[in-house]
């Protein structure tokens, strides 16, 4: 649900623009306030769970979110929508560290692997989804269903969770205060700085208030939040201990670039089918359907490949096997070429999901303690949240940029000249149609570039420790709460 819904919502935005009534700006904070209410409490709510207990967090969160669905598709208004849409953020913001977080505190490290393979298929499989969910939700029933959908399987996910998940011990915690605040505000002047540079041009918002200002700004905090964290005596928010394990640190910079790619490769593939192809959003949407399906059937048997091997190799291997596909498709984006041969780098993305999603979050959390757990997939989450951001700011800008060098001002199209805005009316006129696809080309070059810097940092992941403390070294424990699985 969580990561369906931050990319259901761009095809039905012609939709929601039409069925209240309103513009292009307005639409655009329906995502970006979303994005934003997920990304800025991520490494609070993680704390949360440590200190409560990972259940009810994530049940609480369920609530919050599944209701603030239902809230989305009754909204009348554009700025309703937005409000829900902030609430259904925060509802996300509180669940998803719990995941990993009980993952990691049920299985020992060398049994995690498997779970993680399970939780790496749902959640690359999710990001997939969406696209094709929102095109069938829109066509056939209209906008309002992207969200009406999430309140049966809110109530029936909070059905099995109460049932089936176990409440595990809490760990007493002294809550940061200043350190919560300063992570807050840092957060929310990056993101927002990074998410609305396009929108305002990379300019002024308001008044003295520039985009640049913004980000500077909270980079500063952010800066000034490590340097609290470091001197702090008494229970830092953010351990920075965490960071002396070098496969934590470099399972977060890889995840990073994953977020990254993951968020700004089918904005340009998408818009290639299009605005090139004359798809419409569920035939475009439809030539993900390998990558999705090869993604989730190998991603279980990956999980249970990396218990046993190094998983650095698998890591590595399917972060270049996403940067040959992409690359491949930039290849093929001409407007004459036979759409079923995109279906072929579509496979090669499925296989490269399966070995990205679980070796990473296992080599991620492999050597946390177990109360640690919630800080670390807070932390771990925030770091993909950022990268998604980085991703969709970047794309854009780059798309842009692309558009006005490759594409001449004919009538049709507006615009001309590297910096400024090009702008369509109705479908693309086919004499645009080798300068638009030359465009979106080159910009899926910059992920692609992107995830090879990730496969770069896998190849230094250490050898995973040996376990301790679990399974078979304290026997006792695995008949705790913290150890029995559902």
């Amino acid at each position: 649900m969580i990561l369906i819904d931050t990319t259901i919502v761009s095809v039905a935005n012609p939709s929601i623009m039409e069925g209240l009534d309103t513009d292009i700006n307005a639409v655009i904070w329906v995502t970006s306030a979303y994005l934003l209410a997920y990304a800025v409490p991520l490494l609070i709510t993680g704390r949360l769970g440590d200190r409560f207990g990972p259940k009810r967090l994530y049940l609480s969160g369920l609530v919050v979110f599944t209701l603030a669905s239902l809230w989305c598709g009754l909204s009348g208004t554009v700025h309703m929508l937005i409000a829900a849409r902030v609430l259904q953020g925060l509802g996300a913001a509180l669940m998803t560290p719990q995941t990993m977080a009980v993952i990691t505190r049920i299985f020992p490290p060398d049994r995690r692997g498997a779970a993680m393979g399970l939780w790496g298929a749902t959640a690359g499989v999710a990001t997939l989804v969406g696209p094709i969910l929102g095109g069938v939700l829109v066509d056939g029933l209209g906008w309002e269903w992207i969200f009406f959908i999430n309140v049966p399987i809110g109530i029936v996910g909070f059905i099995l969770a109460w049932r089936l998940v176990p409440s595990l011990t809490t760990h007493p915690h002294r809550f940061d205060i200043p350190g919560v605040v300063l992570s807050a505000v840092g957060l929310f002047l990056l993101v927002f700085g990074l998410q609305e540079g396009e929108t305002y041009n990379w300019g002024t918002i308001t008044g003295p208030v520039t985009v640049w200002g913004l980000i500077i700004s909270g980079i500063v905090v952010l800066a000034l939040f490590v340097g609290w964290q470091a001197v702090n005596k008494g229970e830092p928010l953010l351990p920075l201990s965490l960071f002396r394990d070098r496969n934590f640190s470099l399972a977060n910079i890889g995840i990073t670039t994953v977020g990254f790619t993951v968020t700004a490769f089918g904005l340009p593939l998408i818009f290639y089918y299009q605005m090139v192809r004359g798809m419409t959003p569920t035939q475009s949407a439809l030539m993900m359907v390998p990558m999705a399906l090869i993604s989730g059937g190998l991603a279980p048997v990956v999980g249970r490949i990396i218990d046993r091997v190094n998983p650095k190799y698998i890591t590595s291997g399917g972060l270049l096997l996403m940067a040959v596909a992409l690359f491949w498709n930039s290849a093929l984006m001409h407007p004459d070429t036979p759409v079923w041969l995109f279906l072929l780098p579509s496979a090669v993305l499925g296989f490269a999901n399966a070995g990205i999603w679980a070796p990473l979050s296992s080599t991620a959390t492999r050597n946390l303690p177990p109360r640690q757990a919630g800080a670390g997939a807070g932390v771990y989450n925030t770091t993909r949240q950022i990268g998604a951001v980085l991703g969709s700011a970047a794309i854009a800008v780059l798309m842009q940029a692309r558009l006005a060098a490759e594409l001449p001002p004919p009538p049709g199209a507006s615009g001309g000249g590297a910096g400024e805005p090009v702008s369509f009316g109705g479908r693309l006129p086919d004499a645009l149609h080798e300068g638009f696809s030359t465009a979106m080309s080159q910009s899926i070059m910059l992920p692609a570039a992107v995830i090879v810097l990730g496969a770069a940092v896998a190849l230094f992941f250490a050898r995973p420790k040996p376990v301790q403390g679990w399974g078979s070294q304290q026997p006792a424990a695995a008949e705790s709460s913290e150890s029995r699985t559902p």
